[in-house]
């Protein structure tokens, strides 16, 4: 029986073998670590650790197992004792420092203090895995399935759901605070400018969060709770009043009230600047856009594609000679908004072509036949400027209409996803289920796009026309790296209209740009990060002897 056909049948039984096995695994590895950690490791004995999980040998049988985890266990045990006599090194620069440590004659009692760090790390990790609960981990296993068709449809927890709906909306209902777990609680991060933590004014970044309250409801103790469950608590709806038990960093232990309020993550919104060359005078506008954001629960709610137009408006009134778009590190969002943004820049004329499972091919056309922006205008990209990203710097490039800089290609995502509310289709299909909610969402891949010329981003990504050192080169990310990634193909060009004013010579361009990058001492730390990078990768076999 084939997993697929088990879920058809309404069977979880393969989930609930694999997940006690999983369980009972953990606490065998826990035991066996515990035992190892509560005597010296001999730090001196010359041996080796294959760090990269996918060059060695998956472990034959517990023996095998267990000398893994021993070697596993003494290379942290080194990298922390390491690090503490390092701490005790505090002259000279890093290079002065490790020599003055590999002078050092053996110290037995950082090398107990040492052990006792990674056991302590350690179990923390292992009891926050057997804590969590049967409904995430069946969340995690209905995601792999579905991910076993491409690598972009899954299942969304309602919690996963909420995350993305906060994403594309960049707002949520709450207290205006960043969470971090920190031992058996969670601590405040940093607060959010604005919001109602920042506006209340007790709360500060640093501050140990013990216990929640809802109103004048009894607290709970978030101790050794999972941060999500905790964030889940201290979040709300808008008004209603919230209560935390703080530790402050002198010990002092105060309880702050706090009325949540709608929190605008403004950092997650399109923001501008102008660059003035100080001998030139030249004037560079400067646009950073984290993703393609869109508020569909409101229709007077933000959009990407609306925050750009205003931007450019800004920059436009600065009277500036050229513009920069940059998209490095957005992973994409809302399909529409990236067709208008796209459209900021031409007059008219078509941006991508989406083909559906049948082959039927739609084509999403500029929706304004207005240019907001006529200038010379640079597009960045890097590994992670993904989907949406993609078909803004393709439709551009394409039209001959920006030079897309930055690495030498994008990640290649060209699919498009649709979320399915299961709540809805369970309200249609079975009215009467409602006990089953929240039920969360699939988000399933349904369609490809393609560029304006015909061909795909999917797999190949975007070429730059300018490329710059990428410190992602060696780190494998990019959909070319995910298992069943869907391949690139291609369709038919369409009929548009390139550019006709050209503003660059693209090889000059090119040339100039080698010049700058060789000249550049800050570009250099980065082609010296990456060699650095790559040499870790190749060479995976680290020494085990101090």
């Amino acid at each position: 029986l084939r997993l697929d056909d088990e879920i058809k049948q309404g069977s979880v039984q393969f989930f609930q073998a694999s997940t006690d096995l999983w369980r009972e695994r953990i606490r065998e590895v826990q035991a066996y670590t515990g035992e190892l950690l509560t005597r010296p490791l001999n730090l001196r004995e010359d041996e080796f650790l294959e760090v990269d999980a996918e060059k060695r040998a998956y472990p034959r049988d517990r023996r095998a197992l267990k000398e893994l985890w021993r070697k596993i266990i003494k290379h942290q045990t080194l990298v922390v004792y390491l690090n503490l006599l390092l701490a005790e090194t505090e002259q000279g620069t890093a290079a002065e420092q490790w020599a003055a440590v590999q002078q050092q004659p053996f110290r037995p009692e950082l090398e107990q203090q040492a052990r006792e760090k990674v056991e302590k790390d350690l179990n923390l990790i292992f009891n926050r895995l057997l804590r969590e609960k049967t409904e995430d981990r069946f969340a995690a296993y209905l995601s792999a399935l579905a991910q076993s068709f491409d690598p972009h449809t899954n299942y969304l927890a309602p919690k996963a759901q909420e995350d993305f709906e906060i994403e594309m909306t960049g707002t949520l209902e709450g207290i205006g605070a960043t969470l971090q777990s920190d031992g058996e609680y969670v601590r405040v991060v940093s607060i959010e400018p604005g919001g109602p933590s920042w506006r209340q004014g007790q709360l500060k970044a640093g501050d140990l969060i013990m216990k929640v309250a809802q109103g004048e409801e009894e607290p709970v103790d978030l101790a050794n709770m999972p941060l999500d469950e905790a964030v889940r608590l201290i979040r709300g709806p808008k008004g209603t009043e919230v209560r935390l038990t703080v530790k402050k960093p002198d010990g002092q232990i105060v309880v702050i009230s706090i009325i949540r309020d709608v929190v605008v993550f403004e950092a997650k919104f399109a923001q501008s600047m102008v660059i003035e060359h100080p001998t030139t005078g030249v004037k560079i506008g400067y646009i950073t856009l984290p993703s393609f954001y869109h508020d569909y629960s409101n229709a007077q709610g933000r959009t990407s594609a609306g925050d750009v137009r205003k931007e450019l408006e800004k920059l436009k009134k600065e009277g500036v000679d050229g513009v920069i778009l940059d998209l490095r590190n957005n992973g994409g969002g809302a399909l529409v908004d990236a067709v208008e943004t796209a459209g900021l820049f031409i007059d008219s004329g078509p941006i991508v072509q989406v083909k559906d499972k049948k082959g039927k091919i739609r084509v999403y056309q500029d929706p304004d036949p207005t240019m907001v922006y006529a200038g010379p205008l640079v597009v960045m990209i890097n590994s992670l400027s993904a989907s949406a990203s993609e078909i803004v710097a393709a439709a551009l490039q394409d039209y001959g209409r920006a030079v897309i800089v930055g690495s030498s290609s994008s990640y290649g995502k060209g699919t498009v996803q649709e979320m399915l509310d299961l709540d809805y289709l369970l309200d249609y299909f079975y009215p009467r289920a409602g006990a089953y909610k929240p039920m969360g969402a699939l988000k399933l891949t349904i369609e490809k796009f393609y560029r304006i010329n015909g061909g795909s981003t999917q797999y190949k990504g975007v070429t730059s026309d300018v490329v710059l050192p990428d410190p992602y080169a060696y780190l494998e990310i990019s959909e070319q790296t995910l298992e069943y990634a869907l391949p690139w193909d291609q369709v038919k060009p369409l009929n548009y209209q390139k550019w006709t004013e050209p503003l660059w010579e693209l090889q000059e361009l090119k040339t100039r740009s080698a010049r700058r990058i060789a000249a550049n001492p800050n570009f250099a730390a980065v082609q010296r990060y990456i060699e650095q990078v790559k040499a870790e990768k190749e060479q995976s076999l680290v020494s085990l002897q101090l």
